[in-house]
C-alpha cells in the first residue's frame, strides 16, 4: 500500500513550537504524525540504501583472497626467513665452536707458554749457576795455564839443555875429577850447605810437580805430556843427586830460573789482559741475559693481554649467543602463530582445493563439448566454404555495389555519432558535476539526519516517560473505579435503582472502552512504526548503548498495551454482569 504523505513542507514557525503544544493533552498523539512519519519514512529511505551499499559482498570477498594471498605471501617469506635465521644460527654455531676450540688451543698454547717460560726460567738460574761456577774455574785456570805453561817451557829447555851439557859434561867431568877431587875436598862443606838449599828447593820443585800432576789429571789432553814430564822430572832427581856437587851448573840454573821468571811476569800480563777480555765478555753476555729477560717479560705481557682479549671476545660470543637464543624463541613463537595461521589458511585451501576440483571437472566437461563443436562447426565451414566457392563471383559484384552504399550510409551515422558523442560528453560532464554537488548535499544531509535522529531518540524517550506517567495514572484511575463499583454495589439495592445506576454505569465504561480503543489502535500504529524502526535501526546500528535503548522502549511499550488489555477485560466481566 501506498502512503499519500505531506506535500508541502511545515513551516519554521511550526517546527519550533514546544512539544506541549503541537501534542494532544487528552490523548498524548502529536498533531504532526504525518510530518514525523514522512521524515521517518526518509530517514528509512536514507537507511536502506546505506545497507544496500554495505552489503557489498563480492568486495568483501575479494579483499578476503587479496588478504590470503598476502598471508600466504607472509608465510612463505616468514618460512624463507625462518629458514635463513635456522642457517644463520648454525652458522654461529659452528663459529661458536670454532671460537671455543680456538680458546680451548690458546689456553692450551698458554698453559704451554707458561710452562716452557718456568723451565726457561729453571733453565737461566740453572745456567747462572754454571755460569758462575765456570768463571770461578775459568778465573782459576786463567790463574794456573801461564804458571804451568811456563813451567812446562822451562822444564822443557832445562832438559835439552841438560842433555846437551850432559855429553859435553862429561867429557870435562872426567877431566875435572882429578882436578876437582883435590879441591872437593877443601869445598865439601861449602857444598853440603849448597847441597841443602838446591834439596830444599828441590823439595819446592817436587812439590810444584804434584800440583802439576792435579792439574794433568783434570786436562785429559796433556796427561801424556805431564807424564814423560814426570819421568824426565825423576831422571833429573837421579842426575841431580848425581850432579849435587856440580855447583856451576846450579849457578847455571839459577840465572836461567830468573830469567823464566821475567817470561813467566811477562807471560802472567798478556794472561792478565785475557781475563780483561773474558770479564767484558762476561759483561756482554749478563747484559744479552738481562734482555731475554726484558724481552720474557714483553711476551708474558703480550700473551697476558691476548688472553684477556680472546676472554672478552668469548663473553662477547655469548652474549651474542644468548641473544640469537632469544631471537630464536621468539622466532619460534612466531611460527608457531604462523603454523595456527596456516593451519587456517590450509583448512580454507583445502576448502578452496575441493572447489577448484569441481570447477575443473566442469571445465573438462566444457572441453569436451567445445571441442565436439569444434568438429562439427569445422564439418559445417568446409561444407559453407564449397558453397561459398561456387557463390563467391555473384556474392562480390553484389558485395562491392551494397558496401559501397553502406559506407556512404556509416560516414554520414559516423558524423551524426560525432555530433551527437560531443553532446553527451558535454552532459556527462555537466552530470558529473551536478552529481558531484548533489554528493556533497547527501553527505551534508546525512550529517544532518544523524544530528535530527539523536534528536528524534531523545524525544522518543520523553516520549517513553511521559507515557510510563499516563500508565500510572490511569492504574489509578482504574483502581479508583473499581472502589467505586464496589462500594456502588454496596449502596445499590434491588429494583429499578439498581438498573439506572448499571445503565448509567455501562454508559461512562462504554466511553471509557471506545477511547482506549481508539488509543489502543494509535498506539499499535506507533508499535508497528516503530517494530519497524527497530529493525532498520538493529540493521544500521550495532552500537550497544542503542540497542538497549530501543529494547527498553519496546518492553516499556509492550508491558503498557498488557496492563490497557488486562484493563480492558476487567470491564468486559464487569458489564457481563
Amino acid at each position: 500500500m501506498e502512503r499519500r504523505g505531506p506535500v508541502h513542507a511545515l513551516p519554521e514557525e511550526i517546527r519550533k513550537m514546544p512539544r506541549e503544544q503541537t501534542v494532544c493533552k487528552y490523548c498524548g498523539v502529536s498533531y504532526l504524525t504525518l510530518h514525523e512519519f514522512k521524515v521517518m519514512e526518509d530517514k528509512v529511505k536514507a537507511m536502506e540504501k546505506e545497507i544496500k551499499v554495505y552489503k557489498g559482498s563480492l568486495e568483501r570477498e575479494q579483499r578476503l583472497q587479496a588478504e590470503l594471498q598476502a598471508l600466504h605471501h607472509d608465510l612463505e617469506r616468514c618460512r624463507a626467513e625462518s629458514e635463513s635465521k635456522t642457517e644463520r644460527i648454525k652458522t654461529l654455531t659452528v663459529e661458536l665452536k670454532s671460537k671455543q676450540e680456538e680458546m680451548k688451543t690458546m689456553k692450551a698454547d698458554l698453559q704451554y707458554f707458561q710452562e716452557e717460560k718456568e723451565t726457561a726460567s729453571k733453565q737461566s738460574q740453572v745456567l747462572r749457576t754454571t755460569l758462575e761456577h765456570h768463571c770461578s774455574t775459568l778465573n782459576k785456570a786463567v790463574s794456573l795455564f801461564p804458571f804451568i805453561r811456563g813451567e812446562l817451557d822451562s822444564i822443557k829447555e832445562v832438559i835439552s839443555t841438560n842433555l846437551e851439557n850432559f855429553a859435553a859434561m862429561k867429557e870435562e867431568i872426567f877431566r875435572q875429577i882429578k882436578a876437582v877431587s883435590k879441591e872437593a875436598l877443601t869445598e865439601i862443606p861449602k857444598l853440603n850447605q849448597r847441597l841443602a838449599k838446591s834439596q830444599r828447593e828441590n823439595e819446592c820443585l817436587q812439590e810444584k810437580v804434584k800440583h802439576l800432576t792435579e792439574v794433568a789429571d783434570t786436562v785429559e789432553l796433556k796427561t801424556q805430556q805431564l807424564q814423560t814430564s814426570l819421568q824426565q822430572g825423576s831422571e833429573l832427581q837421579s842426575r841431580c843427586r848425581e850432579l849435587q856437587k856440580e855447583t856451576l851448573d846450579l849457578t847455571n840454573q839459577v840465572e836461567t830460573a830468573g830469567l823464566q821468571l821475567q817470561k813467566v811476569t811477562a807471560e802472567m800480563d798478556h794472561y792478565k789482559k785475557l781475563l780483561l777480555v773474558k770479564s767484558a765478555e762476561l759483561d756482554v753476555c749478563q747484559s744479552e741475559l738481562k734482555k731475554i729477560k726484558y724481552e720474557n717479560g714483553i711476551v708474558e705481557s703480550r700473551l697476558m693481554k691476548e688472553l684477556k682479549e680472546k676472554e672478552e671476545s668469548l663473553l662477547i660470543c655469548q652474549q651474542v649467543c644468548k641473544h640469537l637464543q632469544e631471537e630464536v624463541a621468539e622466532k619460534e613463537r612466531k611460527e608457531e602463530d604462523l603454523k595456527r595461521r596456516t593451519g587456517r589458511s590450509e583448512s580454507e585451501l583445502e576448502t578452496l582445493k575441493a572447489l577448484l576440483s569441481q570447477t575443473e571437472q566442469e571445465v573438462l566437461m566444457l572441453k569436451q563439448e567445445r571441442e565436439l563443436l569444434l568438429v562439427s562447426q569445422q564439418s559445417r565451414t568446409e561444407q559453407l566454404q564449397e558453397a561459398l566457392r561456387q557463390k563467391i563471383p555473384g556474392l562480390i559484384s553484389s558485395a562491392t555495389k551494397s558496401l559501397r552504399m553502406e559506407t556512404e550510409i556509416l560516414e554520414k551515422k559516423l558524423q551524426d555519432a560525432q555530433m551527437k558523442l560531443a553532446e553527451k560528453d558535454g552532459d556527462k560532464e555537466k552530470e558529473i558535476q551536478s552529481l558531484k554537488r548533489l554528493i556533497s548535499e547527501l553527505e551534508f544531509q546525512l550529517t544532518m539526519e544523524k544530528s535530527n535522529s539523536e534528536s528524534f531518540l531523545d524525544k522518543l524517550r520523553k516520549e517513553i516517560k511521559h507515557k510510563t506517567d499516563e500508565l500510572e495514572k490511569l492504574t489509578q484511575e482504574k483502581t479508583q473505579l473499581i472502589h467505586s463499583l464496589s462500594q456502588v454495589q454496596e449502596e445499590v439495592g434491588t429494583g429499578p435503582r439498581k438498573c439506572l445506576v448499571i445503565f448509567t454505569w455501562r454508559h461512562v465504561i462504554s466511553k471509557i472502552i471506545q477511547r482506549s480503543v481508539f488509543q489502543t489502535r494509535k498506539s499499535l500504529e506507533m508499535q508497528r512504526f516503530l517494530r519497524k524502526i527497530h529493525h532498520h535501526s538493529l540493521n544500521m546500528l550495532n552500537h550497544k548503548r542503542w540497542k538497549f535503548l530501543i529494547q527498553q522502549m519496546l518492553d516499556l511499550k509492550l508491558a503498557f498495551y498488557r496492563r490497557i488489555y488486562l484493563f480492558f477485560r476487567s470491564c468486559r466481566a464487569f458489564l457481563s454482569l
